[in-house]
């Protein structure tokens, strides 16, 4: 297996290709330097982890907070931890009903530069509502309030990403699933390491690969003008991911929806129609993958949508029986590694999608009321 991966010169000009293409090697790095780093982090975290009661939470705000949709459910199955996602968005509003003092408290942090007004505040009012509070901030940007701030507190680690996933584009690729394998690597180094990731890293290379200069349509091409993934348990916080980044790279041109295979039909999938495009994310877990294969094969009957595509490791009969992608050839994932492949596509998408409907990727808000670090937040003081 490769050491190190090659890419192609951005064939769009962009930061955002540039950035899309740079992740394998970007985890592979982040993993040895956590293999680098392993004592102390494990210093860090060892006595926290022995505490009964310890809640962890995972949060930020936007794609960083989606981050913690997509792997919390398999980290605290497997781990047995108490730990859940929380958006500094819902924290810094509703301190009150997010942060219990009964309890010592985790709060991993991600963020891509650090600087967001929400990302700051949370870490204070956690320190401000829990006796017992400490930090794991995971962020791309040495320079920012987060690391800084971590980095001279006596209650707080600080682990920095490669330099090079402080996206320079307007929207979080590498940055997002960077941050994303650190964590897991973190919190399950038996199951996410620099070897055993080598496999997923060399999955989506090969994905990357097969889509060429991204020039062509990652999904077919057709003039749709709203598009729903879906997808279950965490793959439905990658579903999340997916349809922000449509409406961040497109600016909102081509609208996007997402939801569970079985919550979309309680309601959601009354948006399908003749100008439609659907894309199911299809579990790898043989109990799970069923309720997604109910659903394609119910989208395809309805015969409502524009497109249904189906993405999937393993091939089925209801997959063949129409539009559908198979991963490259590997050993089997589980949906948690998994996730980063389907990213793959997702952020390729938004990609093209964005520059067919003449937007500049890196910074798709003509307006400016969009903001690459966000603006206009006021953080207001909480009185007990």
């Amino acid at each position: 297996m490769p050491e190190t991966y090659t890419s192609s010169t951005a064939a769009t000009g962009t930061w955002t290709e540039e950035e899309i293409r740079q992740q394998p090697a970007s985890w592979i790095r982040s993993l040895k330097n956590i293999d680098h780093l392993r004592a102390t982090i494990d210093g860090f975290l060892a006595p926290l982890l022995r505490k009964d009661d310890l809640r962890i939470v995972l949060t930020g705000a936007g794609t960083s907070a989606f981050i913690g949709d997509i792997i919390a459910p398999w980290l605290a199955s497997h781990t047995g931890k108490n730990i859940s996602s929380v958006p500094t968005t819902d924290l810094v509003t509703n301190p009150m009903d997010y942060l219990n003092p009964a309890h010592p408290l985790l709060l991993v942090s991600f963020a891509r530069s650090g600087n967001s007004p929400e990302s700051v505040a949370a870490v204070e009012l956690a320190n401000q509502f829990i006796p017992e509070c400490y930090h794991l901030s995971i962020t791309c940007n040495e320079a920012g309030s987060l690391y800084q701030n971590s980095v001279d507190s006596d209650n707080a680690f600080a682990l920095l990403m490669p330099a090079e996933t402080h996206d320079r584009g307007f929207a979080m690729t590498s940055s997002i699933t960077t941050m994303m394998v650190s964590c897991l690597a973190v919190f399950a180094p038996e199951v996410i390491n620099s070897q055993t990731f080598r496999d997923v890293a060399d999955r989506c290379h090969a994905i990357l690969t097969s889509l060429g200069d991204f020039s062509h349509g990652v999904f077919g091409n057709a003039p749709w003008k709203r598009i729903v993934y879906l997808g279950s348990g965490g793959l439905q916080g990658v579903a999340r991911e997916s349809a922000l980044k449509v409406l961040e790279l497109t600016a909102g041109k081509l609208v996007a929806f997402y939801d569970s295979h079985t919550g979309f039909r309680h309601g959601p999938k009354s948006l399908v129609d003749d100008e439609t495009l659907v894309v199911l994310f299809v579990s790898s877990h043989p109990y799970t993958r069923q309720y997604d294969l109910d659903l394609l094969a119910e989208l395809r009957r309805d015969q409502q949508a524009m497109r249904v595509v189906a993405i999937a490791a393993e091939s089925d009969a209801i997959i063949d029986a129409g539009p559908h992608i198979l991963l490259p050839p590997s050993r089997t994932f589980i949906d948690m590694e998994q996730a980063f492949c389907f990213l793959m596509y997702a952020q390729v998408f938004a990609l093209t999608q964005s520059i067919s409907i003449g937007n500049t990727p890196d910074t798709p808000s003509a307006s400016g009321t969009v903001n690459r670090v966000v603006q206009g937040v006021v953080i207001h003081p909480w009185n007990a």
